[in-house]
């Protein structure tokens, strides 16, 4: 595996969390927010939301910003769409895989309903 492929697994695992995705919509409409104001809007405790938060960062989606007792957090925008990309290109590699089955499975079907298959020569054609 490419190293390029291995961060691209590494980044949608991340996405593939539903809360973490709740997480980034949030920061994306706020601009920036703390993790107690996302554990309110979040059905998972703090410290739930603390490791998400954590995990967001060490990838790089987030960036944290010490104000006061606070940590605000906000989306890095620059490695959203690296996530972005890489979502896109794997979504490419599945239309091409689905459109191989697609021919394979038109070949197989138009093999097996062809007069020859049916066991019918062209002599009882």
């Amino acid at each position: 595996m490419s190293p390029r492929a291995a961060d691209d697994d590494v980044l949608l695992a991340a996405v593939a969390d539903p809360s973490r995705r709740r997480m980034l919509d949030i920061l994306l409409e706020r601009g920036e927010a703390t993790a107690t104001s996302l554990s309110a809007e979040l059905p998972v405790t703090r410290q739930a939301i603390a490791k998400h938060l954590s995990v967001l960062e060490r990838l790089g989606l987030v960036e944290a910003r010490r104000e006061g007792r606070e940590v605000r957090y906000s989306v890095r925008a620059d490695r959203l769409d690296e996530a972005t990309e890489a979502m896109t290109r794997l979504a490419s590699a599945w239309d091409r895989r689905l459109s191989r089955i697609k021919q394979l499975a038109e070949a197989a079907h138009a093999q097996a309903t062809t007069p020859e298959t049916r066991g019918l020569g062209k002599e009882q054609e």
